[in-house]
């Protein structure tokens, strides 16, 4: 099953030409055979973020919603709170296993990544960092598993028809 995708780089320094991380994750998603519907640069600005955020939200077209920076902890570092903003429910365990998965990778840095993921109007938005490592770990070690239909146990997609149930 192809997955329809928006993805947005929060970043104050990157263009689309030297956007390496949102470059990696146009990648990954092609390679998946899942559909980037949109792609966004915007600054660390939670008002700009949140904007962006709300209006992919409404398009019935978009499944998953990805960011990719901002989820450090300098004071600009602001992804997180903007995807506070417009969730419905938090879900605790992306950040966990994210966190353990990038332990491996840099060590006890890995404690200052607040990535994180939310459900919103029935779609899924992740936070990722905006190191080239981070999205790779955030990829290759959770979603590129959990937007497959075919990953058992159990996955993402095969939850898209029940989570606006009420």
């Amino acid at each position: 099953m192809k997955v329809n995708i928006a993805l947005l780089t929060v970043t104050d320094t990157r263009t689309f030409d030297n956007d390496k991380s949102g470059a990696i994750l146009v990648d990954k998603i092609k390679q998946a055979n899942h559909i980037l519907l949109d792609r966004k640069i915007c600054k660390d600005d939670k008002n700009e973020i949140v904007l962006i955020l709300k209006d992919w939200l409404k398009n019935e077209k978009i499944d998953v919603i990805i960011t990719t920076g901002g989820t450090g902890l300098t004071g600009r570092d602001i992804t997180p709170e903007a995807i506070n903003e417009i969730a419905d429910k938090q879900i605790p365990g992306f950040g966990e296993v994210f966190r353990n998965i990038s332990l491996k990778t840099v060590g006890t840095s890995a404690i200052q990544s607040r990535a994180s993921a939310v459900l919103a109007n029935g779609k899924y938005v992740f936070a990722l960092p905006g190191s080239s490592g981070g999205v790779t770990d955030a990829w290759e070690g959770i979603l590129k598993h959990q937007l497959d239909i075919n990953h058992k146990p159990c996955n993402f997609v095969e939850l898209f028809p029940r989570l606006k149930e009420k």
